[in-house]
This record gives structure tokens, sequence and C-alpha cells, in this order.
């Protein structure tokens, strides 16, 4: 079977030909600190075996899914960052591959506190019959908090306080916590965030693979991609042969070169949420300290004709990673027009799929020229499977880049710097003016 690949032919030209091989021992120290649990933050690295460690819960999480789809036309998720993130990343990454599957959809909350928008999902709910899963350790995460209250309260009226919890699953914390606290005393369906698993990293927990599940995605095959991953990682820890420290060293190569901005772009729009998971990812590992690789991303063709230009033309700050994806899931075919007016008869045998290949093909040359270096991420086809690889080699990697960058990959401290301003103007008791 495929797997995926890291290729740095598109970065050669910027780096010297013994730049892997001398900034090896540093990421294979990296590497070791991380499986050997003794770097900084080393209680948080139960993902590493999660894939591993998740299947004893799979059954239980079919049956809950069995419980509820038959029920419900609507799926609401609660969470913020991680807590939700990485449930969207994938769903919505295989929309297409799995286009004919009958689930629930899935609808999101927690994530904003604009009123405007809780207004439009308050009016959705009415119209639809759904169940809720509210993700949260703690509880009194002020959005997802806010959100769960709203949708609560709607569900409590609508179907009745027996029957609306009857419709909540709560994932959180094992033993404390004010969520924890509610599904103990009304009686939600609970599952356990791992005290040993941050948020960002908790995709292979019940916080991404209950939704995941419950919107008609096979979750054994997203973890089985990352089993395989997590096998092939763990036996080596040579930058040829290992995909996570190969990305990671070239990562590193360049932010030393003074290009401190990173831009995860592909062809395929349903990968978005891939990026807007792996900027938390990376953005809260690395960012402290006052340093860090600042992630960003873009969905070309569309951003070729906004960004386009300041990635061909402005600053030399950035390097771009590329996800390639070889195969796609469907085929259009160009109809044929006789009068060809708008001059495309010249791409009526070509399939879709090749066009965007060769559009990604020239945008690469284009950028390379423009001294913009590239690392390309191939993807045999987008399924299940390879997203699952694509998501634990991202976490491996960051782990890793993080510790090369010699900062705690897995705390947060300067995310709480805006909740405190925040407390304290609308005054939360504690929070003193």
């Amino acid at each position: 079977m495929k797997q995926i690949e890291i290729s740095d032919k598109f970065t050669n030209k910027f780096l010297s030909d013994s730049s892997l091989h001398e900034i090896e021992p540093e990421i294979q120290q990296a590497y070791q600190t991380l499986v050997s649990h003794s770097g900084a933050g080393n209680d948080f690295l139960g993902w590493i075996d999660l894939p591993v460690d998740v299947a004893s819960q799979l059954s239980r999480i079919q049956a809950e899914i069995d419980r509820l789809k038959n029920d419900i036309d609507t799926f609401v998720v609660i969470g913020i960052g991680g807590s939700y993130l990485g449930a969207r990343a994938v769903i919505e990454a295989l929309s297409s591959a799995d286009a004919k599957r009958n689930a629930p959809r899935i609808l999101y909350a927690g994530n904003t506190i604009s009123e405007d928008y809780y207004w439009d999902l308050l009016q959705q709910l009415d119209n639809s019959n759904y169940a809720v899963a509210v993700i949260s350790k703690s509880g009194t995460t002020t959005e997802p908090a806010i959100a769960f209250r709203i949708v609560k309260d709607h569900a409590e009226r609508k179907y009745g306080k027996a029957e609306a919890a009857r419709r909540i699953i709560a994932i959180t914390d094992a033993k404390k916590g004010a969520l924890h606290d509610i599904a103990q005393q009304q009686g939600y369906s609970s599952y356990i965030i791992p005290d040993n698993v941050g948020g960002r990293f908790s995709v292979f927990t019940p916080v991404g693979l209950i939704p995941i599940a419950m919107a008609g995605h096979s979750i054994e095959e997203l973890l089985q991609g990352a089993r395989d991953m997590r096998e092939r990682c763990l036996k080596s820890d040579s930058v040829v042969e290992n995909p996570a420290l190969r990305y990671a060293a070239l990562r590193n190569l360049l932010y030393r070169q003074q290009r401190p901005v990173e831009m995860l772009v592909s062809f395929e729009p349903r990968l978005r949420y891939i990026s807007e998971w792996w900027k938390q990812l990376f953005g809260e590992s690395e960012g402290k300290d006052g340093k860090g690789i600042l992630p960003h991303s873009l969905c070309y063709t569309t951003d070729l004709h906004s960004m386009g230009q300041y990635v061909q033309d402005g600053q030399r700050i950035l390097f771009e990673t590329f996800l390639h994806v070889e195969e796609s899931n469907h085929r259009v075919d160009i109809p044929h027009d006789e009068q060809d007016l708008d001059g495309l008869s010249y791409l009526e045998k070509k399939s879709l799929t090749e066009i965007n290949h060769q559009a990604e093909q020239g945008t690469i040359m284009a950028h390379n020229a423009g001294g913009v270096p590239v690392i390309q991420i191939t993807l045999p086809t987008v399924n299940a499977y390879y997203i699952g690889q694509l998501l634990y080699l991202f976490e491996l990697a960051c782990g890793v880049s993080g510790y090369t960058l010699n900062v705690n990959p897995f705390d947060q401290p300067g995310v709480e710097a805006y909740k405190r301003n925040m407390f304290q103007l609308l005054g939360k008791p504690g929070y003193n003016k």
C-alpha cells in the first residue's frame, strides 16, 4: 500500500547538500527526548500511543452512534480549539470521499461568541431533530460554556429535560470540573478526555472520534492510518526514513534561514480545516519565548488570485508546504463546445485532476523561481486512512520541532492573557478592574 511521502525536491536550491545531515543530530536528540518522555511537558504525551490505546473504546462509541443516529437529522458539536478542530478537519476532508453516506449534518457551536451566529443556529435547531456533543475538560471555558447553556436550554424546552438528557453526550474530565458534575447530575452519556492528552492532540480520543463517526466516516480506517504512521515513525530516527523527522528538519532549516512564516497550501478545498487544525497544533505548540514559525494557510487556486502576488513577489520571509493529492475520488469531465468561445477545447481530453495537478506544478515552479522554498507532502488520495496518517505525522513532527526550538510544545501560557482581560472587563468575580 502506498504511504504518505515528504519531498525536499523544491527546497534543494535553498539548502546545501549537507543541510539535512548537519541538522539530523539535533532532530534525533529532540525525537529521543519526545519518545523517552524526558522533556518539558512530558505529562502530556498520551497522544503518542492513542491510536493503539483507544481501540478498546470503539465498540462503545459505535453503540452510542447507533443509539442516536436513526432518531436525529442534526448533530451539534460544542467545543473550541482542539475540542472541535480535529473533528471538523476530518469531517470536511472526507465529505467528498464519502458522498453517499447517510448521516446527520454536523453543526458547530462554542467556537465563537457572535450573537448573530447563535440566533441563526437556534433557528436551525427549531427545525431540526438533533443531539449534542459538548466537549470541555473543565466545562467553564467561556465560549463552549455559553454555547452549551444556550443549546441545553433549547433542547430542554423542545424535548423536555429527560429526553434532552438522552440526547446530550458529555466529553470531559474523568473526575472533576463543571461539565463532569453536570453530566453526573443529569445522567448524560459521558466520555473521558485523558489527563495526559492536550486539546490540540485529542483528535484520536472521543473528542474527535464521536463527531467523526456520527458524520458517517470510518474511525477504524482513520485509526489504522494513524497506527501505521506511528509504527513507521517509531521504528527509525533517520530523517531519510522517518517522514515526521524529515518534515521537522526541513521546516527548522528554513526557519534558520530567516523564514519565520510557513504556508500550508493545497489545491483541494476540502483540506481547508486540516490547515485550521494544523495552525493551532503548531502555533500553540511553538509560539513561545519569542520563537516559533508562524503557521498560515492558503487554498489554491482560489488564493492565487488574492495572496498569490505577495507569495510570488513580497518579502522573502516564508516557505510553503504543499499537500499534494495524487488521485481524486470522483471524475468530472469538461463538456465539448463546438463554438469554443472560451478557448477551453484544448482541455477537453484532460481530467480536472490533471489540470489541477498542472496548475499546482506551475505554481511550485513559479514560487521556486521567485525565491520561495516548497516542502511537498504527498497523499495517495483523500480517505480516512490517509487522513489518519497525515494527522499523526503532523503531531509527531510538532513535538520534535518544538523540542528542536527549545520550547515546551505541550503548554500554552499565552492563551490565558486575553481571558484575564476579558473576565476583568466583564466583571467576573475574582477579576477586579
